[in-house]
């Protein structure tokens, strides 16, 4: 029955070290509920049973955005529209304001937190309507038939599954150059952006290396771009709520002379992690922004795609979004 949630237990800690020995005493049976604008989904669809649900939104301490010597560190769990208006975010790391305020709608951003926007899970349809595709364990891939219904699917990196990163901050973490900080029972990790997310031929029921027992605790921005030259643009189908098409998250430093010394480029949407463009970085540095740089640069970003049967718009539609990201920053 659709729109009935099963039973469960509810947790509700106050403190990070109850939390942890909830989710051992759990484990995979546990589910981690942040905000909640996609847990409640998953509960109601009757596609995720968990025996015990933990909300981490009583712990203060995974809460949050504080500036330090190094940069920034934003608790998991700080909402993203406290990061869309929050001075120094706006002022350092303009990049993260725009693309939190594009998430969803202003209501969903009051509740919807940092850390679930980009550890949420991925949106195909197939999936999430709870047939046996390769990532719920089944053996086939829908999305990826023939007659699939894969429009908003992969570009690159399949392997059997053809879902996309569905986040509209993953790609600034990973152009950013952010850290993620993650505890269990066993200790912490420090992990980069673009090691935190994982494709689906190093495991394809997971879309980042959070095991059944670990928590994410922080981001942490280091000050290495602070003030940089930033670029982010989303495309959708609607404006407000829709998950993106593609998106696209840039850093650049130009110097004095208008030469480009320094980039970071990412687009999302194109593959299950956020997909760095090195080949466009490569060819930007050392040369002028101007249009001539950002039309080269862009007949580079879609090199190796393997579009599907429907989602051959989305190769134009990237280069387009890289093009405009080098030339309007």
């Amino acid at each position: 029955m659709k729109d009935m949630m099963p039973k469960f237990d509810l947790f509700q800690p106050a403190d990070i070290e109850t939390a942890l020995k909830l989710l051992d005493k759990y484990g995979a049976k546990a589910w981690k509920m942040a905000g909640g604008q996609d847990s409640l989904d998953w509960f109601k669809d009757r596609a995720k049973r968990p025996d015990a649900v933990i909300d981490l939104s009583g712990i203060e301490a995974l809460k949050g955005i504080r500036e330090t010597a190094a940069g920034l560190e934003i608790g998991a769990m700080t909402t993203l529209a406290e990061i869309a208006a929050n001075p120094i975010v706006k002022e350092k790391f303009g990049l993260l304001a725009t693309a939190a305020g594009r998430v969803a709608s202003p209501q969903i951003r009051t509740v919807g937190t940092i850390g679930g926007n980009v550890s949420q899970d991925a949106r195909c349809w197939y999936y999430r309507s709870g047939l046996d595709c390769y990532r719920a364990g089944g053996n086939t891939c829908y999305a990826g038939t023939p007659q699939g219904m894969n429009r908003e699917h992969c570009l690159f990196g399949a392997s059997r599954c053809v879902a996309v990163t569905p986040s509209d901050t993953a790609p600034v973490m990973v152009a950013l150059e952010a850290e993620f900080v993650i505890r269990s029972s066993k200790g912490e990790r420090v992990l980069p952006a673009d090691k935190y997310f994982i494709g689906p031929a190093v495991n394809i029921t997971h879309m980042t290396v959070l095991e059944p027992g670990d928590i994410l605790m922080t981001i942490r921005i280091p000050s290495k771009w602070a003030g940089a030259k930033f670029y982010y643009e989303k495309v959708a189908d609607r404006n407000t709520w829709d998950f993106p098409l593609v998106n696209v998250a840039s850093a650049m430093k130009v110097k004095a002379d208008g030469v480009i010394e320094d980039i970071r480029i990412v687009c999302g949407a194109v593959e299950c992690v956020p997909r760095r463009l090195n080949a466009v970085e490569d060819i930007v540095k050392g040369s002028p922004q101007n249009e001539d740089t950002a039309t080269l640069a862009a007949s580079s970003a879609a090199r190796g795609a393997a579009p599907l049967n429907f989602n051959h718009f989305k190769i134009p539609l990237m280069e387009n979004l890289v093009k405009r990201a080098i030339r309007d920053s």
